[in-house]
């Protein structure tokens, strides 16, 4: 039963990523406002929730590593498969925003999870833990993004004014599309983390590796399917948007509301997984820097250290 609902979620996914990047990037002709925004936002918390949903349920329950695991492992898959494979298919052009601003505060926002979760080191407490005073401070690093991003969508406004919309592009039908692709995403992200972990503990899986591969990628999908989705459409500014966009919610609003309801311990594993995506980060900055693109070439590189990476934890735990 267990593979069947899979084979549905995975079909939920597809479909409903299908219909999100239609409706988003039509509303973004009708903001007038750039796809690379819509990307950063709507679809960034689109296709963040099922991480969200995970994550706070399972600090709720007292799963600590699969609710932290969740968040890193999702925000790796993103910057090497996602990212690869996307870019793979067609490649990937970089706003100049992108690269001064976004990219770096993604950077920073993963350079913050760790000075907040170095008690020991830093503190000299006895053990690590994301508190609720940690996770306010994400919440409150959020609202200066949005804040950003609310700005910039105003400034861009002024230079699409002109930009003709086609009759058939209308409010109702592409809010509707939207809408109903964000359900499909979302269901079917939930069958596929609730059935694949199911399948993974029957085969003696450890939490914290269920949290950093099994739940990371099914919550990740979502992202994967959307930014496949985009770049087959040729929408690559949806694609890298959803992912820069999707990674900085995941630490800022995903931990952030986690960590407020509930204080997560930290295992020591982590903070290698940590640190391994900062790296990642500051990779994807050096390949954006290269002809404002990310090409086959670098697609292939990032995605090829997203299959180390898994040998890595799987001979780890």
């Amino acid at each position: 039963m267990e593979y069947l609902l899979l084979i549905i979620g995975f079909g939920l996914l597809i479909k409903g990523a299908d219909y999100f990047v239609d409706g988003a990037s039509n509303i973004a002709r009708l903001l007038k406002i750039p796809s690379i925004l819509i990307g950063l936002t709507i679809v960034a918390i689109g296709t963040s929730s099922p991480e969200a949903t995970v994550s706070i349920i399972a600090a709720l329950e007292g799963n600590a590593d699969v609710a932290l695991g969740n968040v890193i492992g999702s925000n790796i898959f993103n910057l090497t498969a996602v990212v690869g494979i996307a870019a793979l298919i067609y490649p990937l052009k970089v706003e100049t925003e992108t690269i001064r601003k976004e990219i770096p505060f993604t950077l920073l926002a993963s350079t913050v999870l760790l000075v907040v979760m170095s008690d020991v080191v830093l503190e000299g407490l006895s053990a690590n833990f994301i508190t609720r005073s940690d996770g306010l401070v994400f919440l409150l690093f959020l609202a200066i993004f949005m804040y950003y991003v609310i700005e910039l969508a105003f400034k861009s406004r002024e230079n699409m004014k002109n930009e003709s919309i086609p009759e058939d592009v209308t409010w109702g039908k592409n809010i509707f599309i939207t809408l109903l692709g964000l359900i499909g995403i979302i269901f079917g992200g939930d069958l596929v983390v609730s059935n694949a972990t199911e399948i993974a503990y029957q085969w003696g899986m450890s939490e914290t590796l269920v949290g950093l591969t099994i739940v990371a990628i099914g919550t990740s999908l979502p992202e994967l399917v959307t930014s496949i989705t985009a770049a087959l459409k040729k929408e690559s500014e949806i694609a890298l948007g959803n992912i820069v966009g999707s990674n900085i919610f995941n630490i800022l609003f995903v931990l952030g509301a986690a960590s407020a309801i509930t204080p997560l311990a930290v295992d020591n594993k982590v903070f290698i997984d940590v640190m391994m995506m900062m790296v990642l980060t500051l990779l994807l900055l050096v390949f954006s820097r290269t002809n404002f693109r990310i090409g086959k070439r670098e697609g292939l590189i990032l995605a090829i250290f997203y299959v180390v990476y898994l040998a890595y934890i799987i001979l780890r735990n």
